[in-house]
């Protein structure tokens, strides 16, 4: 009876071992959350102004613009001066609704 009751005895202390590891492996209480304002990528606007971009700066800041583009929208400001308004971004050859579009909240005259 004596060999059978150690045996038992091991087991038993064994798996309360393992309760005890796996108790203390979880976790005690959830990460309170912090709440902070972030300011998304997206949400930071550059503005350009079209009168005084280089070719550099207009292919690098305005989207669906490239070497091409910006190349002719320098080439329209030197031909026709400095532009009147945002709208006359329009005109260039290359630039149409659509472009202007997605650059409105990035362009100015100023």
């Amino acid at each position: 009876m004596r060999i059978t009751l150690v045996p038992s005895f091991v087991m038993a202390v064994l798996l309360g071992f393992s309760g005890v590891v796996v108790a203390n492996t979880a976790p005690a209480s959830p990460a309170p959350v912090v709440s902070e304002a972030v300011i998304s990528p997206e949400a930071q606007v550059v503005t350009i102004n079209l009168n005084t971009a280089d070719e550099a700066t207009l292919q690098r800041e305005l989207l669906g613009v490239g070497a091409a583009k910006a190349k002719a929208i320098v080439a329209y400001r030197e031909a026709n001066g400095d532009f009147a308004s945002t709208d006359e971004l329009m005109e260039v050859k290359g630039i149409g609704k659509a472009i202007f579009e997605k650059n409105r909240d990035k362009v100015a005259i100023n």
